[in-house]
């Protein structure tokens, strides 16, 4: 779960999502992503935080039951670390930097395109996620959180490797969730 050292309603309401999804409330967590979700857009009149569509649509993916859909939610948060800076980032957390976010996206988004049988794009976003877990420490995302995500992220990335490497067979959908967490 995201931590905060200040106030954000947005960011509040996100964690009480994750909250339910890690109970096992998949379907409720789902709800309140889409309420937030349309909150973000709003008026339309101006951009949302890249921070919120970000962890957002990380955890949101995460609570899909179509890979398709879950793409779409890794995708739509890899495309939002993009224009998040590290400077908004540290306002949520003092710790936080956004290349820490990459290593775990990129392994979402090839995770996803595995469990659609898309290899090729599975191992880009895979290569992608190994080549960023240089700025992620053994404790944690790379900002000290101690519990053990940096070697999780990283060790999940060798398991995708393998599985992607084992993986034998004319591309198609393998009809089960992407299996990255």
């Amino acid at each position: 779960m995201v931590r905060m050292d200040t106030p954000d309603a947005v960011m509040a309401r996100i964690a009480q999502g994750q909250e339910r999804a890690i109970a096992g409330d998949r379907e409720g967590a789902r709800r309140i992503f889409e309420e937030v979700w349309d909150a973000l857009q709003g008026s339309g009149d101006t951009a949302p935080d890249p921070l919120h569509v970000v962890t957002l649509a990380h955890y949101m993916a995460d609570v899909q039951t179509d890979p398709a859909e879950e793409l779409r939610w890794d995708l739509r948060a890899l495309g939002a670390a993009d224009s998040l800076t590290d400077d908004r980032a540290r306002e949520h957390h003092s710790s936080l930097s956004v290349a820490g976010f990459y290593p775990s996206l990129h392994l979402n988004v090839a995770a996803a395109h595995h469990a659609l049988g898309q290899s090729s794009e599975a191992r880009h976003h895979l290569d992608r996620a190994a080549q960023s877990c240089e700025h992620l420490a053994d404790d944690g995302y790379g900002y000290g959180y101690g519990y053990g995500y940096g070697r999780m992220i990283r060790g999940a990335v060798t398991r995708l490797r393998a599985e992607l490497d084992a993986t034998v067979g004319p591309p198609g959908q393998s009809g089960r969730r992407a299996q990255h967490r």
